[in-house]
C-alpha cells in the first residue's frame, strides 16, 4: 500500500465476484499446485487512522477448488482440512501499516499470527454509484503448524506435498 488516500473511514465489504482467496503449494518437489476457495466473506473497517482500522475474514473450507474434483475431495478429508469438523478458516487483524497486515489466522482450530505483504491498488468509483478499493496481499505459512500434517514422503527424498503454502489474496471491497 503506497498511499491510502481516498480510503474513507467506515465499513467496506468484500465483493466476492471480483476477489480471490488463492494458494499454491509444491507438488512432488518439482511443480506447484494452485487453488482457491470459492466461498468467503470479509469486512474492512477503516478508522480515522490505520491503528484504528481492522480486517476480518471467514473462508468456507469445503469451497476449495484446485480444478481436480478428486483432489478437492481428498483435501476436504481428515488427511488435510477435516472440513466436517473444521468448516471455516478465519483471519482477524491485529495490526495494519501502509504495507503490512498482521493478524491471527485459524485453520483446523489452530491459531497463529501471520503477516501479509500488502499492495494497495487504489480507490475509485463504480458504474453503480459505489466506491471500491483494491488490495493484493501475500504470505507464506507452514501447513504443519496449522495441523495439516499429512506426510507423503518420496522414495528419493522430499514429499508429495510441500510444507510451505503461499496464500495469495486479490481483494476488492465496496464501501457500505
Amino acid at each position: 500500500m503506497t498511499t491510502l488516500q481516498n480510503l474513507t473511514p467506515g465499513t467496506w465489504n468484500i465483493d466476492p465476484a471480483h476477489s480471490q482467496v488463492g494458494f499454491s503449494v509444491r507438488h512432488l518437489m518439482v511443480s506447484k499446485v494452485r487453488g482457491k476457495f470459492e466461498d468467503f466473506t470479509s469486512t474492512l473497517t477503516v478508522g480515522e487512522s490505520l491503528e484504528e482500522s481492522s480486517v476480518e475474514a471467514t473462508v468456507q473450507m469445503a469451497s476449495i477448488n484446485t480444478g481436480v474434483a478428486d483432489r478437492d475431495n481428498h483435501l476436504r478429508t481428515n488427511d488435510f482440512f477435516e472440513v466436517e469438523k473444521f468448516p471455516t478458516m478465519t483471519f482477524k487483524s491485529t495490526g495494519i501499516t501502509s504495507s503490512t497486515l498482521t493478524g491471527d489466522l485459524t485453520i483446523k482450530g489452530v491459531t497463529h499470527p501471520v503477516s501479509f505483504e500488502v499492495d494497495f491498488g487504489g480507490v475509485g468509483g463504480d458504474p453503480w454509484g459505489g466506491t471500491r478499493a483494491g488490495f493484493e496481499a501475500t504470505t507464506e505459512i507452514n501447513r504443519k503448524e496449522f495441523g495439516v500434517t499429512i506426510d507423503m514422503p518420496l522414495e528419493g527424498g522430499g514429499a508429495v506435498v510441500g510444507d510451505k503454502v503461499k496464500i495469495i489474496l486479490e481483494l476488492e471491497f465496496v464501501k457500505a
